[in-house]
């Protein structure tokens, strides 16, 4: 490894999570122009279509592999592609953009690793569980702003809720694709995974769009879809991947811990919300955690696994990230 490569890689992994960021930024910034479905609707169709002619040509070669694990490959699609980031436009409209980045990019991960405990067996060091403990008392600092008596009598709001529930999806698909077969390659697994996704997500904007108020499209609006499917869903995924061939999946995965950062410095240039010291104590916490569960870990548990290519060196893992995202 040169240092060429090192510096290569870090400014691929930094690039990928400032794209990705931007996600909770949209999420919350165009929730007067489109409603949530119809966003997540045209960003899968227009990531899909952007990504078919880089991946059809080993689509079609392995063609056979993906009718043999189609329903595992629907499971994938369901839950990381139709439900995720759906929900996370839902809450978008009840949840401020710097909670969205906090609260979905921390309590993913914490479920995927109770998750591949509980059905991948995998084992909770003593230094992973003191990390999930900090994320915890992070989350809950944020959520309390820091009042014992908020904390006593927390309710969740719908926002959360809906942020809950896609992080719980996330977990799910970030254990299901620990499983991935190694024989499908990187580029064969997005399309099948974009394409499924946003077949099934179709009914739901279908009804959307009977009932929900016309989407009126403008420059801003498109250029936001554009980034979305394009830098979101395809640049993101390609920078990260060429990451791990240069870093490893282990060093890529602390990358990912930018992601709220960024976000919330995005929040307060872009949408002018107040960035308090709650926030900055409480995005410590959580970062000091999610390095400490990533430290104990040489297999990470992240959407960015399905990433890597069949091309990589044995000795890397299948996934990286324990905390993001396809944000």
């Amino acid at each position: 490894m040169t240092r060429k490569n090192i510096y290569i890689g870090i400014l691929l992994a930094v690039t990928a999570t400032i794209v990705w960021s931007g996600n909770f930024i949209v999420a919350r910034g165009v929730i007067k122009q489109i409603p949530p479905v119809s966003l997540a609707f045209y960003r899968w169709l227009m990531g899909s279509i952007i990504i078919l002619p880089i991946g059809y040509k080993k689509f079609r070669q392995e063609l056979p592999l993906i009718r043999k694990h189609w329903k595992y490959l629907l499971w994938i699609a369901f839950t990381g592609i139709t439900l995720y980031n759906t929900f996370l436009y839902v809450a978008g409209h009840h949840t401020p953009a710097i909670n969205l980045a906090l609260i979905a990019t921390t309590t993913s991960p914490i479920m995927a690793i109770a998750l591949a405990a509980i059905f991948l067996k995998e084992k909770i060091s003593l230094l992973r569980f003191t990390g999930l403990l900090i994320c915890i008392a992070g989350i809950l600092l944020l959520l309390s702003k820091g009042s014992l008596d908020r904390l006593l009598g927390f309710h969740f709001s719908i926002g959360d809720w809906w942020l809950l529930a896609g992080a719980l999806c996330f977990a799910i698909y970030n254990t299901l694709v620990k499983q991935k077969p190694r024989a499908i390659s990187a580029t064969s697994f997005l399309v099948a995974i974009f394409w499924a996704g946003t077949i099934m997500l179709l009914p739901a904007y279908l009804w959307e769009f009977n009932t929900a108020p016309p989407v009126i499209f403008d420059l801003k609006l498109f250029g936001i879809i554009v980034y979305l499917g394009l830098g979101a869903c395809v640049i993101s995924y390609l920078c990260w991947n060429a990451a791990i061939a240069r870093l490893g999946s282990g060093r890529t995965a602390l990358f990912g811990n930018l992601i709220p950062i960024f976000s919330t410095l995005e929040a307060v240039l872009i949408l002018d919300e107040q960035i308090m010291g709650i926030h900055i104590i409480s995005g410590a916490l959580v970062i000091t955690g999610l390095v400490l569960a990533n430290i104990s870990s040489t297999k990470p548990v992240s959407d960015f696994s399905a990433l890597e290519s069949k091309a990589l060196p044995a000795k890397h893992p299948l996934s990286t990230s324990q905390n993001n995202n396809d944000n």
